[in-house]
């Protein structure tokens, strides 16, 4: 049975940040000392990031609050607000992003009921509420109280692969299911100013945003449809348990982020995707640059650079990945979405869906604590809607802002 992806559509919250004036309040706090000040300026800058989005209105010079939380823009610094207050944000915040995401990816469904959504898959790993954002989404948009619910929680980056496999089984299961899949991340909530390297990097990196998929078997979907699903694997490397973490602290969710992590992506990325190209052997026979698309989890400027180099990847095949972490920054789940969203965005190249074995087709990948490596095979069916666009997302009203 073929499982296809109907629709994918993006969010992002309004206010931007500027990646440059963020290193700048960063490297400006009065706790660093000297090698902290040198982390700040080499993560940022190092990031191959421009600009980034975040849910939190007071990260913003402009904004004024009377009892500021995570900024002061009188004073320049940085605040340090309980677990607590964070997840509260996440609660309210997080919710727009998901229903947003949702909206959009069912309005690219305009053949679809709201009843016809059958099954709701909510992917998120920066914070944590109940009736958690499977029934918010339910209840904003009109969804049948009967939608089966799932959620997919604290998995971290490589976590759509997951939900999106998910998907893929319920429509093998049941011809008629029609699911709805959205991820939503405010990895911003979790900023701080810190002199440990993992906090710092972690600071340079990462954003907020949301991703949302339709996904069914249904035949009359065939002819819209921009995705096909076809294979998905799942890989532990032997190594990397200690070096990529997401705990829970006192104030905040904390990353683990060694330095050594594009090391072992490097050392394993080809044997990881063994078993996902097994499944196609005259796939698994090509050169990898003869397989057309590379959807690729965008976690930093250097994991890019390690992948491209080990699988000998062209520059081309490696600009949805690097756009996306120039303009949107790293948002853990959603991320690989937007990559995918930015290939399918592109036009259609001649003899694309009829050319070779690897015309048309995506092989990708994300990566997450463990060190987990998700993969997978996609074939590309047509262009999106909006492709060629600037800014293919959700158009926020953007503000510049100087803290990540």
């Amino acid at each position: 049975m073929t499982v296809y992806v109907r629709s994918l559509e993006t969010a992002v919250p309004k206010t931007m940040l500027i990646q440059s004036e963020a290193r700048d309040v960063f490297a400006a706090q009065p706790g660093l000392n000297r090698l902290g000040s040198r982390l700040v300026s080499t993560c940022f800058d190092s990031a191959a990031i421009d600009t980034r989005f975040t849910a939190i209105d007071e990260l913003t010079n402009d904004f004024r609050a009377d009892d500021p939380q995570f900024y002061d823009s009188d004073s320049g610094l940085l605040l340090d607000p309980s677990t607590k207050v964070r997840n509260d944000i996440f609660a309210r915040e997080a919710t727009k992003l998901f229903v947003e995401a949702a909206r959009a990816a069912l309005e690219g469904c305009p053949e679809l009921d709201l009843l016809d959504i059958t099954h709701l898959v909510t992917v998120s790993c920066t914070g944590f509420f109940n009736p958690g954002p499977d029934y918010k989404i339910v209840r904003e948009l009109g969804l049948s109280p009967a939608v089966q619910r799932y959620h997919l929680g604290f998995m971290g980056c490589y976590a759509a692969f997951p939900a999106l496999r998910a998907a893929k089984l319920f429509c093998e299961a049941d011809p008629d299911a029609v699911v709805l899949v959205v991820c939503a991340e405010l990895c911003s909530l979790h900023v701080r100013t810190s002199n440990d390297p993992d906090t710092i990097m972690g600071s340079a990196l990462f954003a907020d945003g949301a991703a949302a998929a339709v996904v069914t078997a249904r035949p009359d979907a065939a002819d819209k449809a921009l995705l096909q699903l076809d294979h998905f694997e799942t890989v532990l490397t032997p190594v990397g348990e200690d070096s990529m973490a997401w705990n829970i602290g006192d104030n905040g969710f904390e990353m683990v982020l060694g330095n050594y992590v594009p090391h072992i992506i490097d050392d394993h990325i080809s044997g990881a995707l063994q078993p996902l190209l097994a499944r196609e052997p005259e796939l698994a026979a090509l050169p990898y640059t003869d397989i057309q698309h590379w959807g690729i989890h965008p976690g930093g400027r250097s994991i890019l650079d390690k992948i491209q180099s080990r699988l000998g990847l062209t520059d081309r095949q490696l600009v949805p990945a690097r756009e996306v972490l120039r303009n949107y920054g790293n948002m853990s789940s959603a991320t690989v979405l937007f990559v995918l969203k930015h290939i399918l965005e592109q036009e259609m190249e001649p003899g694309e869906s009829t050319g070779g074995a690897g015309s048309g087709r995506i092989c990708s990948m994300a990566f997450g604590p463990g060190l987990t490596v998700e993969t997978a095979l996609l074939t590309k069916l047509r262009q999106a809607p909006g492709g060629g666009k600037a800014d293919h997302l959700l158009q926020p009203v953007a503000v510049e802002a100087p803290v990540a």
